[in-house]
């Protein structure tokens, strides 16, 4: 159902903005100026060169200030980036009613809307091109997605969320859009862009009138690698291949350089021991050093000198792999034994439905954390021997993991985990489960029990968080994590329903039995 038939009441800007946009301009101008913080006359007068604020209110007090006052910044940005994206689509309806009747009405369209172009850009000072940019983009979101426009406007998504409509419905026909994009905005509404992506990319499939596996049979056609100069002795290499291939090389790469950093940091404790056995605060040696052990010492110092960041890392890594077909120095390796980084293999997560496994039908399969996947690599992927599979079974309603099953040796807990989470479970996190830990959401020390009623997927990042921060989280039934922040809002994530899912659909054939 759309937001037209909801009964809400159009969206109403501030009183402000009713000047038009260069008048909308100059007030916020004016306020900001004006008022220093006090955006939208909430009273509140920060001057940061004064210290009688911070000694008169408490620190947390002054930051949930500023939150409510940021909330209220983004209300408004919203209604006038809105109104803006309208006054702008008028502007191309403009020029195209003004050279409808002319015989040459493209050329003269064009030629009108430069002109009006350069008009607006010299008053906003930005070239022409990017405004005629501009006017497009919003003819787009306003003619052909008018709810998400209207969400827009209200606050209720942002212009990152309309990204993602606007991506994904643009190859869905108008009949087949209009219903995505309702759908599209519901499901903006409650989620950051990227974990609105990732549950809308199957939806944009499903909807396309062409398969998944048509498309992909087609696109495969347009595989390649160019090395693009970037100056300086530099260059930039792009390899345009199935998407299950770039992940699984990403990853395995990743594996490679964190390997090479845990290594580095393993070797800077050691040296850290070993330097406190053998040397003063000053670094010079208390004792004679064996020449085994000073031989390792210099190994050890070689190893901590290595100051490359982990995308530096990947890339001498794909680099060596590439020209000999082994990942290039390996500081891992031994006289006596090969090092690990060889036998590092990239992962990938991708969630694919029993029926189209079987070849009963012909749906994408999901990457997770990135993009569908065509059903002959999702059966392809299945196939191989060493390929880890998992069954999911979901509740045919809500969509909820309700049990697990496989074919390779792993604990039930942590496939069971893997299958419901599917990704970090901070909200707005995108992070695939595969890449994170699992936490007790309770700690053990504290009585948590490991039990998949206590445990969730937290990447490094937002573990580190909840460990060393003031944020809390609990776990309800079914999953949901219920975090609390340090100036109390609540924040809900609930896991993932499955973007593949198995309809069943009463059948005209009677039983065979």
């Amino acid at each position: 159902m759309s937001w037209w038939g909801r009964g809400v009441a159009p969206c109403s800007p501030p009183s402000f903005l009713s000047g038009g946009l260069g008048n909308c301009c100059a007030q916020i101008r004016g306020t900001a100026l004006l008022s220093s913080f006090d955006v939208g006359g909430t009273g509140h007068d920060w001057n940061m060169y004064s210290t009688a604020a911070g000694e008169a209110q408490d620190a947390d007090d002054q930051f949930a200030a500023l939150v409510a006052e940021l909330a209220e910044v983004h209300a408004v940005i919203a209604a006038a980036q809105a109104r803006e994206s309208a006054a702008l689509a008028k502007v191309g309806q403009l020029a195209e009613r003004m050279t409808v009747s002319s015989p040459l009405s493209a050329r003269d369209h064009d030629i009108q809307l430069r002109s009006f172009a350069a008009e607006i850009g010299a008053l906003l000072r930005v070239s022409d091109r990017t405004v005629q940019s501009r006017i497009g983009r919003a003819r787009t979101v306003v003619e052909d997605y008018p709810v998400a426009y209207r969400a827009w406007g209200e606050g209720r998504i942002g212009p990152g969320h309309l990204h993602v409509i606007t991506d994904l419905g643009a190859p869905l026909p108008v009949a087949a859009r209009a219903e995505f994009e309702a759908a599209a905005v519901q499901v903006c509404e409650g989620m950051t862009p990227g974990r609105a992506r990732q549950a809308l990319q199957i939806a944009a499939d499903t909807a396309h009138p062409v398969s998944m596996a048509d498309r992909h049979r087609d696109a495969r056609k347009a595989r390649g690698v160019r090395a693009v100069p970037l100056g300086d002795g530099m260059s930039e290499v792009i390899a345009v291949v199935p998407s299950v291939i770039a992940d699984g090389a990403v990853d395995r790469l990743t594996r490679m350089a964190r390997t090479l950093v845990d290594h580095r940091a393993a070797a800077k404790a050691e040296l850290k021991e070993l330097r406190s056995r053998f040397c003063d605060a000053f670094g010079e040696t208390t004792q004679e050093i064996d020449a085994d052990v000073a031989a390792h010492i210099e190994e050890l110092e070689a190893v901590v000198d290595d100051d490359r960041t982990l995308d530096q890392m990947r890339a001498d890594v794909i680099g060596a792999l590439l020209l000999t077909g082994v990942p290039g120095y390996d500081p891992t390796s031994t006289d006596d034994a090969p090092g690990v980084l060889g036998g590092i293999r990239g992962k990938v997560q991708v969630v694919v439905a029993a029926t189209t496994l079987l070849g009963l039908d012909d749906h994408a399969a999901d990457l997770v954390g990135h993009a569908p996947v065509d059903p002959d690599t999702a059966r392809g992927l299945a196939g191989q021997i060493s390929c880890g599979f998992e069954g999911v079974i979901t509740h045919p309603v809500t969509g909820a993991v309700l049990t697990v099953d496989t074919y390779q040796r792993n604990t039930a807990l942590d496939r069971f985990l893997r299958a419901r989470d599917r990704t970090c479970r901070f909200f707005g996190c995108t992070m695939p489960a595969i890449r994170c830990d699992v936490d007790h959401t309770t700690a053990h020390a504290h009585g948590g029990h490991t039990s998949h009623g206590n445990c969730a997927h937290l990447c490094r990042r937002h573990h580190t968080l909840k460990h060393h921060s003031e944020w809390d989280v609990a776990q309800l039934p079914g999953g949901i994590l219920e975090w609390t922040s340090p100036l109390g809002h609540v924040y809900t994530d609930h896991p993932p329903t499955p973007t593949v899912k198995v309809h069943f659909r009463p059948s005209d054939e009677p039983p065979p039995f």
